[in-house]
């Protein structure tokens, strides 16, 4: 069973559960949004995506952290996704990050935006 993030009971007083297609998107959330050494058990798990956001945004810096999600999402979640490409862009007060994938056991192609905001 998948169990839906953040964690919550469903209306029949279960554990939610995610279909996979919810599961794996919740899990590169994850991995995006959190920051290296936050999980004790897993010290290299995260990206730091979070630090970008205050941060002044350069080309570079953004090439860098580019290379470091799909990196991360190889390294995490390889076993579950091919990564086809990651775009980060910071706007005013937002930090969207575009991943395209293919999903390894359906072979379903799929690109999502995460977003967070400066405020």
């Amino acid at each position: 069973m998948q169990v839906f993030a953040p964690f919550r009971i469903s209306r029949n007083g279960l554990v939610a559960a995610a279909n996979q297609n919810d599961h794996i998107r919740q899990m590169i959330e994850q991995l995006l949004f959190t920051s290296p050494g936050e999980r004790v058990n897993h010290p290299d798990f995260g990206c730091g995506l979070l630090n970008l956001i205050f941060a002044p945004v350069s080309s570079e810096i953004v090439a860098t952290n580019q290379f470091t999600v799909q990196s991360n999402l190889d390294q995490w979640l390889g076993d579950l996704i091919k990564v086809e490409k990651v775009e980060i862009q910071s706007k005013e007060n937002l930090l969207e990050v575009y991943v395209a994938y293919s999903n390894l056991k359906t072979r379903e192609r799929v690109a999502e935006t995460f977003t967070r905001s400066k405020t």
